[in-house]
């Protein structure tokens, strides 16, 4: 797993060696080392040319010095973008001297997720690998396309270490928990759930397949307090307290942010012991990580997005989400070559200050 003597090392060796700004590594939860951008995952179809694309840009992020952070999920494209992120790993360590407790690698599961290289048809495939195994009762199945039981996630977790060839899950997320299934099954019945993953992720954690656990989340943390999909991050925090105590390993959360989303920057939704705050803020206090996505709003930034001085509008995108105070990082979804080298060339400079930072605020 990631550590934190791994994580200082690969940051000298990219101050050192490739030029890297030492501002462009930050201290994360757990005393970790990690780049203010990190790789995605999510975006493709699931064939072998995205898998080699996908493979290939991490290698490549890895190799370059300029980022530790790799992003995935289960089901994104159908467990292969796991298999591919797996691989791109596998091989950058085996080509030195990058070591694997270098590298943080967070997975997201909760919405079911077929494998798409399966020979078992995809319509077919939760009923026969899941439900007829007893790993998933019907009856924990949110919108047909979304669970959250300890039976499930164990099942899950072993997949996605699998897929991923890794011992040890640096991050382990629920998948969009309170967004999908707050609005059906309710704030208390959704807490009870809540407090049962979260006992079964740390029991997780004492058997080392897990570094830490999370939420990654799209509305639900970003809502306005009091509406049906608002969840509050201190009630999260209280709820993992409850099974891990004080050292417990809910350490991060996961959410949109953007020059055309600024929300978790600007808008005072969460609170902690009662003072109103922004989820940035919110977190830092409750001592909860931020990593950030679509911070290109899915390439629309790149077209039509602001222009910094001496950025390109895809840098100055990412420059932006890098720069929020709270913030470890967006997520970057990335494989075009040209695309790839433009956006890591941004590791060479230090992120902006609050004042510049606050100038493309919306």
């Amino acid at each position: 797993m990631a550590t934190p003597e791994g994580t200082r090392r690969y940051a000298v060796r990219a101050t050192r060696e490739h030029g890297v700004a030492a501002a462009h590594f930050r201290e994360v939860p757990g005393g970790l080392r990690l780049s203010s951008f990190g790789l995605g995952s999510y975006i493709g179809p699931p064939d072998a040319l995205t898998d080699e694309a996908v493979e290939e840009a991490t290698q490549v992020c890895l190799r370059s010095g300029r980022v530790n952070v790799l992003d995935t999920a289960i089901n994104y494209r159908y467990q292969r973008a796991e298999r591919s992120i797996g691989r791109g790993l596998s091989r950058a360590v085996a080509r030195g001297p990058m070591q694997r407790e270098e590298v943080f690698v967070s997975t997201k599961c909760g919405y079911l997720a077929p494998d798409g290289e399966s020979k078992i048809p995809r319509d077919r495939w939760v009923e026969t690998e899941l439900v007829a195994r007893d790993v998933l009762d019907p009856a924990d199945i949110v919108d047909d396309c979304h669970a959250m039981s300890a039976s499930f996630l164990r099942d899950q977790i072993e997949r996605s270490r699998t897929n991923l060839s890794l011992e040890t899950l640096d991050l382990l997320y629920l998948h969009n928990a309170p967004d999908a299934q707050l609005p059906v099954v309710g704030h208390d019945e959704f807490l009870r759930r809540l407090v049962e993953a979260f006992g079964c992720l740390e029991e997780l954690r004492a058997a080392g397949r897990l570094g830490a656990y999370g939420l990654a989340t799209w509305d639900c943390l970003r809502a306005a307090r009091g509406s049906p999909g608002y969840f509050s991050l201190e009630e999260g925090v209280s709820a993992a307290r409850s099974v891990g105590g004080e050292d417990h390993g809910f350490r991060f959360i996961q959410f949109p942010f953007s020059v055309g989303m600024p929300d978790a920057a600007v808008q005072k939704n969460q609170s902690v012991k009662g003072e109103k705050l922004t989820l940035f803020e919110a977190a830092q206090r409750l001592g909860v990580g931020c990593f950030t996505s679509v911070p290109l709003l899915q390439g629309q930034l790149a077209r039509v997005g602001p222009v910094a001085n001496g950025l390109s509008a895809a840098q100055t995108a990412i420059q932006f989400a890098r720069s929020a105070p709270g913030t470890i990082g967006p997520l970057v979804g990335q494989k075009e070559p040209a695309h790839l080298a433009e956006n890591l060339r941004l590791a060479d400079r230090a992120p902006w200050e609050r004042r510049e930072f606050e100038t493309y605020l919306a």
